[in-house]
């Protein structure tokens, strides 16, 4: 019996001495060096550590080089890594390290971890040529412990669901923690606990998101799935509706006063919140004075209060295709902080004075106060510069004129213009889509673009410059790193198949020939499907303290200055350039790189959700449709389909392998194809296909195809 006592404590011991190996990078010890570093110095447990040290080295965990002298066979036994789930309950591990081959871990050995936890494993010694293999010994992070999907009550207990086809388990839910939910509806669940054994985690419903089917319920669930809530929390309306709408005189004195200057909005015709305006004034030098107003969020919601937690938390405004869920509540977006005509507002902004050829003579930041004399839609602007006349004629066709310029000189600096078509819905009063079409972005939405990319450029140039090596000042920054030189090979090597070369020897010679080809491509075809490669090859935009340059605008410098009502980096930016323009020095840098690395997460998931209510839409737009043929592009391959993108209205689909009947095709993943083993017949991406719609799964948002051969 007694050596079943012994081995929990032989079991912890033996971790802790592996631990001291690895965290000192694996050098010789004998037991006595093992033990100062474990701060023990009893001689039983001495005599232990020798103990397991010996028989380590003779079953493997421990070599013995030196007679006396340890040290670990395979240093990193453990690894901490994010579970990727696979379909059939197993899953891999991705290392934290990057150059770490990932971990294949069996069903039976996840130990209740779920997909996109963050777990320690255990790595088995590798059999020659054989994958990595372990299991999980710890979750140290949840991923996410709320789930959306279906509940099924019978007489004495009721079971859960889930829609993500990652999540494997079923939610065992108590009758009593039911919250009022009813068979069949959909829901969002908690997990509250998964007992040690227990096959199934325990939950309760959290909330009612309705019936299944209904566009409310389903843009709801999308919500909840990507962990943005569904309301606001009262104390944080109650803290918007006790902010009053007085401005006062004393604030005013201490702005610069723009109310007397001409000050217009140009912005989407259903657009309910305002966060930018320009002001135009001629100057008697010849010049321009142009202001970049921006709603001064960073007046209202301050460091640490209700509201800042809130809008932290959420990180940015999520943008479905039927609403939008603020990142403030509506008396902040839609009122106090909206750019709004004929009201006085206050505003953070960066005033320009350039001259006819779009050089920047001069500039000011700084927090101002307006009164905007129009609100403009894109389509009013087009209509002015198109026509050459209209309100405030001369002052918009000089701003186009001075965007062209900023606009070339961007594009010959090496910036990348990728233009793909965006899919919008045609939606009735009960948000079913009738029809599709796709936006098209004229002068008058690139005007408004161009002046926001120069104030965000001149804000992090402002700031960025000041400060050498250690005195330099922190900040947060949008950073865009080069791109992966292998990913670019690879769409290099695909763009040729289309006729198209790219000179890929340089990062500024890859941003010419890219801009060469995306100006080709405009309006074939292939646009839509060489444009979202291109887009994914190359490096993600991120906010971070560390990298201050943005390789696809060809800036050196470059932030989110322009947006503080619908992305909470803008209100940071907002803060730190206050506090600079007020003497300040030094900030805590880890702390705004923490808040930066959660607000680019949240920017993730809000996109992540925007494709979601997308794939939903296109979904019931095509549910009627079952047995319609349509011509489409071969968009994507897997292993076991194709996906398919109609040409006519950019819904997406799959037709699976098994039912192309012809032949048996297999995935050649080099080449972007699949391949008949027989006749060898080849389907690649970008063919052109004719398909016809087979099956429409809603709640999945799975749309399939058939090939018509």
């Amino acid at each position: 019996m007694k050596s079943r006592k012994e081995n929990p404590y032989k079991e912890v011991l033996t971790q802790l001495i592996v631990d001291i190996f690895e965290k000192s990078g694996n050098p010789l010890l004998n037991y006595k060096q093992v033990a100062a570093k474990l701060n023990i110095q009893d001689s039983d447990s001495k005599v232990a550590i020798a103990d397991i040290l010996n028989d380590s080295s003779k079953n493997g965990q421990f070599s013995q080089p030196e007679r006396g002298k340890f040290k670990l066979k395979q240093l990193q036994v453990y690894i901490i890594g994010k579970v990727d789930m696979t379909a059939d309950g197993s899953a891999y591990i991705v290392p934290e390290d990057e150059l770490e081959q990932d971990i294949f871990v069996a069903p039976r050995k996840l130990r209740q971890a779920l997909h996109g936890d963050i777990v320690k494993v255990h790595v088995y010694d590798r059999k020659k040529g054989r994958k990595r293999e372990g299991e999980v010994v710890e979750i140290l992070q949840r991923s996410k412990t709320d789930f959306t999907g279906t509940i099924d009550i019978s007489k004495s207990y009721a079971f859960f669901l889930p829609d993500d086809r990652k999540m494997q388990h079923d939610i065992f839910i108590p009758l009593d923690s039911l919250n009022g939910a009813k068979n069949g509806e959909k829901v969002l669940v908690t997990i509250v606990e998964w007992p040690k054994n227990a096959k199934n985690p325990i939950g309760k419903v959290k909330s009612v998101l309705g019936a299944k089917g209904e566009n409310n319920t389903e843009m709801n669930a999308i919500l909840a799935d990507y962990g943005f809530p569904l309301q606001f929390p009262k104390e944080v309306e109650d803290a918007a509706n006790a902010i009053s709408e007085e401005i006062s005189s004393e604030e005013i004195a201490k702005r610069r006063d723009f109310r007397d200057t001409l000050t217009f909005t140009i912005d989407p015709a259903d657009a309910k919140d305002f966060d930018d305006a320009i002001s135009f004034k001629e100057l008697e030098n010849g010049n321009y004075e142009i202001g970049v107003h921006i709603a001064d969020v960073s007046y209202y919601v301050t460091p640490e209060s209700t509201l800042d937690k809130e809008a932290f938390e959420r990180g940015t405004s999520v943008y479905l295709v039927d609403r939008v869920i603020p990142m403030l509540p509506e008396r902040l977006s839609n009122n106090l902080c909206s750019l709004r005509p004929n009201e006085d507002r206050l505003c953070f902004s960066a005033v320009f004075e350039m001259d006819d050829k779009a050089n920047v003579v001069d500039q000011w930041f700084g927090r101002t106060v307006i009164h905007s004399d129009r609100r403009f839609s894109y389509e009013d602007a087009q209509e002015i510069i198109e026509s050459k006349n209209g309100d405030h004629a001369t002052a918009i066709l000089k701003l186009n004129e001075l965007a062209y310029i900023l606009r070339d000189r961007k594009f010959k600096n090496g910036a990348i213009s990728f233009e793909s078509e965006e899919v919008k819905f045609l939606l009735d009063e009960t948000g079913k889509p009738l029809g599709v079409y796709t936006k098209v972005r004229k002068d008058a939405h690139k005007l408004i673009e161009d002046f926001m990319l120069l104030a965000n450029r001149k804000v992090a140039e402002y700031i960025g410059k000041q400060g050498k090596g250690k005195n330099k000042l922190g900040f947060v920054y949008r950073f865009h790193d080069t791109p992966n030189p292998e990913t670019l090979t690879s769409f290099s090597q695909f763009a040729a198949r289309f006729g198209h070369r790219l000179s890929i020897k340089s990062d500024k010679e890859t941003a010419k020939s890219l801009n060469a080809l995306m100006m080709k491509i405009e309006g074939s075809k292939e646009q839509n499907l060489l444009t979202s490669l291109a887009v994914r090859s190359m490096a993600k935009a991120i906010y971070t303290t560390k990298g201050t340059s943005h390789y696809g605008l060809a800036f050196d410098y470059y932030t989110h200055f322009t947006s503080p009502i619908r992305r909470y980096p803008d209100v940071m930016v907002h803060r730190l350039l206050q506090f600079y323009l007020d003497g300040g020095t030094k900030i805590n840098v880890e702390h705004y790189e923490k808040m930066a690395e959660h607000s680019s997460q949240m920017e993730k998931k809000a996109a992540e959700a925007e494709r979601a209510s997308i794939k939903y839409k296109q979904a019931e737009f095509l549910q009627d449709q079952v047995g319609v043929e349509y011509t489409g592009i071969v968009s994507g391959v897997t292993e076991w389909g194709m996906y398919v993108e109609i040409q006519e209205n950019k819904c997406e689909g799959m037709v699976r392998l098994r039912d192309i009947t012809d032949d048996f095709y297999t995935l050649d993943e080099k080449n972007f194809a699949i391949i008949g083993q027989r006749k060898k017949k080849v389907y690649q991406l970008g063919d052109e296909v004719q398909i016809k719609v087979k099956k429409v799964d809603l709640e999945k948002r799975q749309i399939d195809f058939t090939l018509i051969s």
